[in-house]
């Protein structure tokens, strides 16, 4: 199975990292091919330009590979922070110049895209882990779990992923060797178990 694996995390030994390459070295033991990207390493260019937003428009190479692998990807992974309710700006950009019009969703015959999308995407499995620094108790009583719809309503579930699952660590600003050490195994225990 071909799984791409996104991270967005802009310190290198973060916990997000590791989570990251929990999640690599699982899904390699289980044979699967593994696609990577590390968005803040790879200095992903975050910037939707005008020109771009077009269904046909002309990308260039890189957009085009993240493109290819996103439609051949048969599980997709992504790991980054609760910031602000939201994933980090340049994972942002990565979706808005990524998860596009004709490779990870379509308009029926005749919509000129006021209706509802057709979801094209491959995966059949779409797992999120987050870490956030906000109490999960806190999250969901102020804030309403804000990550959990976009990820699962306003982009998988329109671009045809029906499996999705997400997972978040916290509080990370006060947790502890042995409970980061845990979450790590639960990482390794949910990648398991979906793909």
């Amino acid at each position: 199975m071909d799984i791409l694996v996104i991270l967005a995390h802009p310190r290198h030994g973060s916990f997000n990292h590791a989570i990251a390459e929990t999640t690599i070295d699982a899904l390699k033991n289980k044979g699967h091919r593994v696609i990577f990207h590390d968005l803040y390493q790879e200095k992903f260019d975050a910037i939707l330009p005008y020109d771009e937003i077009p269904r046909d428009a002309e990308l260039n190479s890189e957009i085009e590979k993240h493109c290819q692998e996103l439609e051949a990807a048969q599980g997709i992974v992504i790991v980054h922070p609760n910031w602000w309710g939201q994933p980090p700006a340049i994972l942002k950009g990565w979706i808005d110049r990524v998860i596009r019009a004709g490779i990870a969703y379509k308009f029926v015959e005749g919509d000129q895209g006021e209706g509802v999308p057709v979801g094209l995407l491959n995966a059949t499995q779409a797992l999120v882990f987050n870490t956030s620094d906000t109490p999960r108790e806190r999250e969901m009583d102020v804030f309403g779990d804000p990550l959990e719809t976009l990820w699962k309503n306003c982009i998988f579930g329109l671009c045809g992923v029906e499996a999705f699952h997400r997972k978040n660590y916290g509080v990370m600003v006060i947790s502890t060797i042995e409970e980061r050490e845990k979450w790590l195994e639960d990482v390794r225990t949910t990648v398991n178990s979906l793909f």
